[in-house]
């Protein structure tokens, strides 16, 4: 009997919370409960974006200097994919080419000819070494401003939303009313339960 009265009294406290929903506050426009409804009004999935990516897109929907720049962004970081990706390519064949040369040259048994072609391996390495060393010092350069965009895109992004979810904070203020309210009944369910023999 105190097992049925015990689940009754739960499930009458569950529902009691549900209808205690906090009050409907009037519709504010901003971004966080666009960018919220959007995720849920589309098929796109966000699961990899963050909320401030989520605002950020919101944002971009609304203002075309945020869109031309986040188009060239995205077209520069493609640029920057294609470019690196030959050279990467390049170099990559060519240092293979030499790590097979030098392991094919340590099966040679005429230790004479082992050691010319060695020499040869080496000089032909060395001086490709020193072809490609200005390609290699500009893809770092490439590679660093790319990190360097990115540092400045993502700080801008985040001061660009905060004004966002100040707004959204401003639109859902948290009121005490319905915790307390919650927590009232509670403790009323709990001193009747435990006043049970």
């Amino acid at each position: 009997m105190k097992k049925i009265l015990f689940a009754s009294a739960l499930i009458l406290s569950v529902l009691s919370c549900t209808e205690n929903k906090p009050e409907n506050t009037p519709a504010v426009d901003n971004a966080v409960d666009n960018a919220e409804s959007s995720v849920s009004g589309t098929l796109k999935s966000y699961r990899d974006e963050n909320m401030i990516d989520k605002i950020y897109s919101e944002l971009i929907k609304n203002d075309k200097n945020l869109k031309l720049l986040d188009d060239k962004l995205v077209q520069l970081y493609e640029e920057n994919r294609k470019v690196l990706a030959l050279y990467a390519e390049i170099l990559h064949k060519s240092e293979s080419f030499y790590l097979d040369a030098k392991s094919l040259a340590g099966t040679i048994k005429d230790s004479l000819l082992k050691q010319q072609v060695e020499k040869e391996i080496t000089i032909s390495s060395d001086q490709y070494d020193l072809t490609i060393s200005k390609v290699k010092e500009l893809m770092a350069k490439v590679n660093q401003n790319i990190d360097d965009i990115n540092n400045q895109y993502t700080a801008f992004k985040i001061r660009k939303t905060l004004p966002e979810i100040g707004k959204y904070q401003n639109a859902h203020p948290l009121k005490t009313d319905s915790l307390e309210s919650l927590i009232k009944k509670q403790n009323e369910l709990l001193n009747e339960l435990k006043n049970l023999k």
